[in-house]
């Protein structure tokens, strides 16, 4: 069973990337529009309509954290699943998405 959670908040996600070492890589999977519009600073885009096939392609450390994000947390929360039932035991949904990201950490963050 992991002990990590499946989700993790705006809140501690800011901690981790405040760090100067050992950050996790965070993955947007909004669609490339949406990446457009905004994302966070150092993220990667994987879109969720590809996801199964760029994932194999995008990720091989399976013990590496991977932060997922989205608009609102839904996407995320099923990419972050999808890795999980393929190895990727640190991988984690940010609840909230981008959305909460704006209102609670970062209000340069557009929302839409």
């Amino acid at each position: 069973m992991n002990e990590m959670p499946l989700e993790i908040s705006v809140e501690d996600v800011s901690s981790l990337m405040a760090r100067p070492e050992g950050q996790p890589r965070l993955i947007d999977c909004r669609e490339a529009d949406e990446w457009q519009l905004c994302h966070l600073e150092g993220a990667e885009l994987v879109p969720l309509s590809q996801f199964g096939e760029l994932a194999p392609l995008r990720f091989q450390d399976t013990a590496q954290h991977l932060i997922i994000y989205c608009h609102h947390g839904m996407r995320s929360l099923r990419a972050a699943s999808w890795l999980r039932q393929h190895g990727f035991t640190s991988a984690q949904s940010m609840h909230g998405g981008i959305d909460a990201w704006s209102q609670l950490i970062d209000p340069a963050v557009p929302r839409y």
